[in-house]
């Protein structure tokens, strides 16, 4: 990475984002397609996108633990294509032969944020070897900033606030409201975002 402040791609966007600078910008969320996957016709649509992509927005979600001790296996992982987001609730099993293949495809970025402990619960539940997956919050702290959290990232890179909604919600329930699923949809969307904007910065090489 080039640190002549001359030719710094983040001298203007900024290392850091107060709080009441995250709090003033706009809120977003995602409003494109999503597909909560559901049937054998969403499976083999969902196999077929993520199969024809270069760039995948990753995230999963579990259900929250209130009490010491207590832990629960992931219970969504999130996809977000430059179409669509889909939705694979891990209760539904005939779904873990797409998700492991989209994790283990060498030729398609999986982009996403801490997402150590996300692929190390992930497999508790189904088997698989990952591949060309890219860690936003690593990337940020190489390429000098001092925020890697998805919203701070968003604030700074995209100008936008991600709401903070349904964090607490029972993600493992069998039927997914609104809300969570514009929550779920929402967080791998701006992952892919994210990973659009820093190759557009010039600094995916800080990956390296």
């Amino acid at each position: 990475m080039n640190t002549d402040a001359t030719h710094d791609p983040l001298r203007e966007i900024g290392r850091e984002i107060s709080r009441d600078d995250l709090l003033a910008l706009p809120v977003r969320r995602y409003e494109g397609e999503v597909c909560l996957v559901e049937t054998a016709q969403h499976l083999e649509r969902a196999l077929a996108d993520l199969r024809d992509e270069q760039v995948i927005g990753f995230d999963t979600e579990t259900r929250p633990a209130f009490t010491k001790g207590e832990s629960y296996p992931p219970a969504l992982v999130q996809a977000a294509t430059a179409r669509t987001v889909y939705i694979f609730q891990l209760r539904r099993r005939e779904v873990f032969p797409v998700v492991a293949e989209m994790l283990e495809a060498s030729h398609v970025v999986k982009a996403g944020v801490a997402l150590g402990r996300d692929l190390s619960d992930l497999k508790a539940v189904l088997p698989f070897a990952e591949r060309n997956v890219l860690d936003l919050g690593v990337l940020a702290r190489r390429s000098g900033m001092k925020q890697t959290g998805v919203r701070n990232l968003a604030g700074m890179l995209l100008g936008f606030r991600i709401p903070k909604g349904n964090t607490t919600s029972n993600w493992a329930a069998p039927q997914l409201t609104p809300a969570q699923i514009a929550y779920a949809a929402t967080d791998a969307w701006a992952c892919r975002e994210l990973y659009l904007r820093f190759q557009a910065l010039g600094l995916l090489n800080a990956s390296a």
